[in-house]
C-alpha cells in the first residue's frame, strides 16, 4: 500500500475485519484533488484485495466529510488534464461499486458535490443528524457529472434530482433519508461507529456469495446511469477548461458575487 497523506486507513481490533478509510485533510475541508483521489483508489483497491478485510467504511477523521473537488486545482487544468482527473475519479468510485465486500459511507458535516458522489458509490449511507448533502456544482459552473447527474435520479427520483442538481442547494440528513439517499440518521459524531457496526452485522450474519450476487445484479440499474462515462468525462473537462467556469470558481473561492450570464436556447435563430 502506498504512503498516505490526505487519507488515513485503519483496520481494527480482534474480531473486526472492517477497513476504515477516512478523508484526512480537514484543513482544506477534505476537498478532492488528484492526489486524494489516487490515495482513495489505493486504499479501496488494497481493502478489496486483502483477504483479512471483509468490509469498507468510508468516512472522515474530522467534522466535515467532503466539500467536493478542489476548485483551485480544477481551474488550472487544460482539457486533457481534466479528462485524466475525471478518469481517475470514475475508476475510484467504480472500486466501491464493483467490490463484493460491503461498503458503507459514514457522513458527518458537509457532504457536497464530489463528496456526495463518493457516498453514492457505497452500498449504504449512515449520516449524523446535522450532516448536509447536495450537488451545488451548478452555482460554481461545474457539471456534477462524476455521478451526481447519473445516480441521483435513480436514488431519489427524477424531479427531486432535478431540484438538487439545478438549484444546487444543500439538504439536511433527515430530508435525504426521506428522499431515499440516506439509509440511517444517527446522533452527530456517531456515524462511523454506526457504519462499522452495520458493516460488522452484515459480515457476521449475511452470506458473502448472496451479498455479492445481489449487489452485482442491482448494479445493472446504476450502470444505466453510468453508461456514458466518456461523454461525461469529456463534457466536464471542456467545462472546466472554460472562461465561464474559471470566473465563477474564482468568485466562489473569493466569496464574491457571481456575474450573471445569459442562458441560451438550443434552436437556430431566425436568419441564421
Amino acid at each position: 500500500m502506498s504512503s498516505f497523506h490526505k487519507v488515513s486507513v485503519t483496520t481494527a481490533e480482534a474480531n473486526d475485519s472492517v477497513a476504515r478509510v477516512s478523508l484526512d485533510n480537514e484543513a482544506q475541508h477534505n476537498t478532492l484533488d488528484l492526489r486524494t483521489i489516487q490515495e482513495l483508489d489505493d486504499a479501496f483497491m488494497a481493502a478489496d484485495r486483502d483477504a483479512e478485510i471483509d468490509a469498507i467504511v468510508l468516512g472522515t477523521t474530522g467534522d466535515v466529510f467532503c466539500s467536493g473537488a478542489d476548485l483551485g486545482d480544477l481551474t488550472e487544468m487544460a482539457f486533457e488534464e481534466g479528462t485524466r482527473w475525471m478518469s481517475q475519479y470514475f475508476e475510484t468510485i467504480d472500486v466501491l461499486r464493483d467490490t463484493g465486500k460491503p461498503t458503507v459511507a459514514a457522513i458527518e458535516g458537509i457532504c457536497a458535490a464530489g463528496g456526495n458522489e463518493l457516498a453514492m458509490g457505497c452500498d449504504l449511507i449512515v449520516a449524523g443528524e446535522s450532516a448536509r448533502f447536495g450537488q451545488p456544482e451548478v452555482g460554481v459552473g461545474s457539471t456534477a457529472a462524476g455521478g451526481g447527474v447519473q445516480l441521483l435520479p435513480l436514488l431519489v427520483g427524477e424531479k427531486r434530482a432535478r431540484e438538487m442538481l439545478l438549484l444546487g442547494e444543500m439538504y439536511p440528513a433527515s430530508q435525504m433519508q426521506e428522499w431515499g439517499l440516506v439509509n440511517r440518521v444517527v446522533d452527530d459524531g456517531s456515524a462511523r461507529d454506526e457504519a462499522v457496526s452495520l458493516a460488522n452485522d452484515i459480515v457476521s450474519t449475511k452470506s458473502p456469495q448472496a451479498y455479492r450476487a445481489i449487489k452485482t445484479i442491482m448494479k445493472t440499474w446504476t450502470n444505466i446511469g453510468m453508461v456514458n462515462q466518456e461523454m461525461a468525462r469529456d463534457m466536464t473537462a471542456a467545462v472546466w477548461d472554460s472562461e465561464e467556469f474559471r470566473d465563477r470558481a474564482e468568485a466562489f473561492v473569493d466569496r464574491e458575487d457571481q456575474t450573471p450570464r445569459s442562458f441560451t436556447g438550443s434552436q437556430p435563430v431566425d436568419g441564421e
